[in-house]
């Protein structure tokens, strides 16, 4: 079965994260939790960063958006990536001072 083209863009994503050590698990609510809950939730030197994944030219749904904001808002970080900024994820990793444990 071929991967989607979001799979792959959060297959880069996570790869990333795990390179770089970072707490993270996707956040599938399945209609038990929140509608629009960015896809990946993570942790960083006990900050929080949420990571919304698209593929191609999709954009983030209103609840999405309102989850976004609402993650800003109390301070936390929340990105929307897709495979043409994923480079702004690792500027950020390493803004953080996570080093890459892969290489």
């Amino acid at each position: 079965m071929a991967s989607t083209p979001e799979k792959k863009v959060k297959d880069k994503v996570v790869k990333l994260l795990k390179s770089h050590g970072v707490y993270y698990f996707y956040a599938a609510t399945h209609g038990f939790g929140r509608s629009g809950v960015p896809d990946l939730v993570c942790c960083i030197k006990g900050h929080f960063l949420a990571i919304e994944v698209k593929a191609g030219k999709n954009t983030t749904t209103a609840l999405q958006d309102r989850e976004i904001e609402a993650i800003r808002a109390a301070e936390g970080t929340a990105f929307v990536i897709n495979e043409t900024n994923i480079q702004q994820l690792e500027d950020y990793l390493n803004e953080q001072g996570i080093r890459d444990t892969a290489g």
